[in-house]
Order: structure tokens, then sequence, then C-alpha cells
């Protein structure tokens, strides 16, 4: 699945939503996708449109300067995204990469890996 977005929206702690942290993006294409996790859970919700959700326990991120690499165990992959990787193609500020950066720490603590390739 291929995301194109002129950027990556992050939040560390939502004071709204019980302290979630939250990475989400709007697809040129009007797709959406999102990666949230409360403080208080071991599984991260992955959200595909409107739609369709799934909290997993496993996962790999991968963020690079333009690109974020989402990648599921085959069988939540089957059932959310299809057999391909999540990629999202983005154009987030420089600045802005500390944050997202961050947020996917939080989201990713003990419960996924995390692979970040920014400066």
């Amino acid at each position: 699945m291929l995301i194109n977005t002129p950027w990556l929206i992050a939040n560390p702690c939502d004071d709204e939503y019980d302290d979630m942290a939250m990475l989400c993006c709007h697809g040129d294409n009007g797709e959406l996708f999102s990666l949230s996790r409360f403080p208080d859970e071991d599984q991260v919700e992955v959200s595909v449109g409107d739609e369709r959700s799934l909290a997993v326990g496993s996962l790999r991120v991968t963020l690079e300067p333009a690109r974020l690499l989402i990648e599921l165990e085959p069988t939540d992959a089957a059932s959310l995204t299809g057999p391909e990787p999540v990629e999202i193609r983005h154009a987030t500020d420089a600045d802005d990469l500390a944050e997202v950066d961050s947020t996917l720490r939080i989201i990713l603590a003990g419960v996924g890996t995390y692979v970040s390739q920014i400066a």
C-alpha cells in the first residue's frame, strides 16, 4: 500500500484523548492512515481509512527523511492492508521530524521495532 502525503502529523501526548500518542497522515487521494497508542495499553492501533483498524502487538516501523515504512505481521497485514507493507512518502519539514521521531518512539516502546534514519 502506497500513500503520498505532504506531511506527517504527530502528537506524543494528546490531552483531549487520555494522553494517547498518535501519528497520522492524509494522503493526496484522500487516504487516512494512523498509528496510535494509549499509555496503559500494550498494543498499537493501526487504522486505514475510516472503517479498518486493528490492534497489533508486533510491527516494524522505519522513519526516513521522506518515507515512513510500516511492516505488519503477515496475518495482521492480510486483514488490514494486504500483503505489502504500508509505504508513506512524505515531505515533512526537517524541523518537524523530531516530533515525529519522539512520537513513534512512544507508540512503539515495548511493542514493536523502530528504526530511525533521520539525523
